[in-house]
Parts: C-alpha cells; structure tokens; sequence
C-alpha cells in the first residue's frame, strides 16, 4: 500500500492547492503526528479529499480542477462570427429566392446573415453609398457602383418575353407614348432604361412602385410603369397594357430581359465573396427543389396575390437565369447597358464583371432539371 500512497501524495502536494487548504493540511500533519498515526501520508490524502468541502463552492470547483483537469462542461472559445448585411425587396420572388438562408435550410459556417427589406430604388440609391454588404440592384444602376460592388453570376432577375409593362387608364397604342406623363419606380431601376430606349421621348415622375396603379386609376398620370406583382394585377383595376417591355426587348434583340440582379461589396474580397455567392445558389437551389414550402414561406411578401397567382409570379422570376446567368445571360447583360450607353444614360468604359459561384461542384437537382 506503501507505493500508491506516496503516489497520492506527491500528486497532491505538487497540485496548485489553494492556500487555505495548505494551512488545513499542515495543521492536519501536526495532529496526526501528535496522536501518534503510524501512516501520516494516510493523513494526508484524507485531509485533501475532505477538506474541499470547507472552501466556497466556487473554491471547490478551482480544487477539483487542480486535481482532475478542467470539467468537461468548461465551454470552448467559439470562432469569431462575420455579420453581413443581406439586403433585398420584401416581395414574394426574393422572399422565396432566400427562403432557405433566412430559414437555416442553408448556411455558410462563420457567416451570419442579416436580412434587410427594402424598395429596388432605396437598394439602388443606397449603393452609392456602399450601406450594405450584399444587396438586389438593378441592372441599370450597376455601372454607377461598378467601382464598389461586383455582380453575383446567381440570383438575378430575368423577364423571357415578359417584363415591366406600361399601362393606361384607357386603350393606348404603343406608338402614342412619346410626350406623355408617365409614373416610373425609381429613375436607376432596369425599367426606367428599358422605357427610355423603347420610347426616349416620355415625360416621367417617380414614385413608389405601389402607388403606381392608383395613380394611372386616379388619372394622375397618363400611363404607369409596373413592376412586381403590379404586372399580374392591372387587368383586375380595369387598366390597359400599353406595351410589355420585356416583350419588346425579346422581339428586338433576342434576348431574355435582365432586370435585377445580387451584387457585393468588393471589399469583401474574392474569397468570401464566392463563398456567399455559393450559399445563395444554395438558397435558391434549394427554394426551387422545395417549392410547397418555400412558395408557403414567400406568401407572406405576396402582396394583394392569392396562391396561385403568387405561384406564377414567382416562376416569372425565380428559375433557370436565377440559379446562373449562363453566357447567354451575360450576353444580355452587356447588350442592355452597352444601349443604354449609346442612347447617353450611361458610361461607355464601365466594364461589367461578375464573381462566379460555380466552383466546378456537382451542380444540384434543381440546376440539372433546367
């Protein structure tokens, strides 16, 4: 027994005991000795293993970790979290587009999302000034930010033979535009450029996209621009389409319509931007294998739309150009701005770049579907 008690005791006495239990055991060696104990290393491993209950609890706790190691519910250091600023337009397309990021369907470890809501024009505006780290922007306000930010090659906007339309309060041919009154939701938004270069000719007024449709109603302006679900519900307040603007720019060029798209801040750099250009891709990715619920989650942003209405509104937007651009796409993307740049509502040296997310990965079910 002799060896394991030395064991104990060289143990115990090299351990950083707190002072008052250094006193105890001193005091214990004295009695021990005094009453004539034969085995006073026996003295010693009862004094450490009783007297612990004499200090404070959080005295015991620093004694028993003096002994055993730290206790296994000592928490960890966790890694440092980035915040970033997600901004896009509480409507049902780019609800149902981040469904599963907001939901935690999917994530980027070490990334915690922030989601603002707001207006295409307010996100256009704010991009001037650099306010959010990722944010939905119109393609026509890109190359004014071209300096800040860097397009996402996922979660764009394209209209295929649809798009903005102009409507009046009564029957209006397309040819008759040149020198009205027409309400416009933003003078950056894709709209506006795809007006001006059908017709250069109009008188505009801006104001916001919801208002737009009781303003043509109340005769406030002679025709309106729409965007969003406005497209789908002009008919139902007894207005008339003019022209669809997505339409005619197919008709023209070919081409699908690009209307809106994802950009980031390049301060972010390359590395973490693809890595958030992927978990969108995923996002959208995963809204489009899981359409029940991610239409029922983007419900709520469907503003005046019943289920199915909201369903193909969502398909107009949300689909094959969403999850990537594709070079055709891309085509399309520099053929609207290189008009807008001849007709002058843009600079003609701005070059337009985009951050892929395509890292060579096996493409998912919703990608290999389309």
């Amino acid at each position: 027994m002799k060896a394991p008690l030395i064991f104990l005791l060289v143990d115990f006495l090299t351990a950083p005991v707190p002072k008052p239990v250094t006193c105890v055991i001193l005091l214990g060696v004295v009695f021990g000795t005094h009453a004539g104990t034969s085995s006073p290393n026996v003295l010693f491993i009862a004094a450490g293993t009783s007297l612990q209950w004499l200090l404070r609890p959080q005295q015991r706790r620093r004694f028993r970790e003096s002994q055993d190691g730290p206790s296994m519910s000592t928490p960890a250091a966790l890694p440092k979290t980035a915040e970033i600023r997600l901004a896009h337009s509480p409507d049902s397309d780019d609800a149902f587009m981040f469904y599963a990021l907001a939901t935690g369907k999917v994530r980027l470890p070490g990334v915690k999302f922030n989601h603002i809501l707001s207006d295409i024009e307010s996100l256009n505006q704010a991009a001037r000034n650099e306010v959010y780290d990722v944010t939905a922007i119109s393609f026509y306000a890109y190359p004014f930010v071209a300096d800040k930010y860097v397009l996402l090659d996922c979660g764009a906007s394209f209209g295929e033979g649809y798009g903005p339309i102009v409507v009046a309060g009564h029957p209006l041919k397309k040819t008759d535009l040149a020198g009205r009154k027409i309400a416009i939701p933003g003078d950056l938004t894709t709209s506006y450029l795809a007006l001006k270069l059908f017709e250069p000719n109009v008188e505009t007024v801006t104001m916001p996209f919801d208002k737009i449709l009781e303003a043509v109603q109340n005769k406030e302006v002679e025709a309106g621009l729409l965007i969003h679900e406005g497209q789908l519900l002009f008919s139902q307040m007894g207005l008339h389409r003019v022209v669809d603007l997505g339409q005619w720019w197919q008709e023209t060029t070919g081409l699908p319509l690009p209307l809106g798209a994802n950009a980031i801040r390049r301060k972010l750099g390359s590395e973490l931007g693809r890595q958030i250009a992927r978990v969108i891709r995923e996002s959208v990715s995963y809204a489009l294998e899981h359409r029940e619920s991610a239409l029922n989650y983007a419900l709520q942003f469907a503003r005046d739309m019943d289920p199915v209405l909201a369903d193909k509104f969502v398909g107009m937007y949300v689909n094959r150009w969403t999850l990537d651009y594709g070079e055709e796409g891309r085509r399309a993307v520099r053929e609207l701005l290189a008009r807008g740049a001849a007709i002058g509502m843009l600079p003609s040296s701005v070059p337009i770049e985009f951050l892929s997310s395509n890292d060579g990965a096996t493409p998912s079910h919703a990608a290999q579907n389309f």
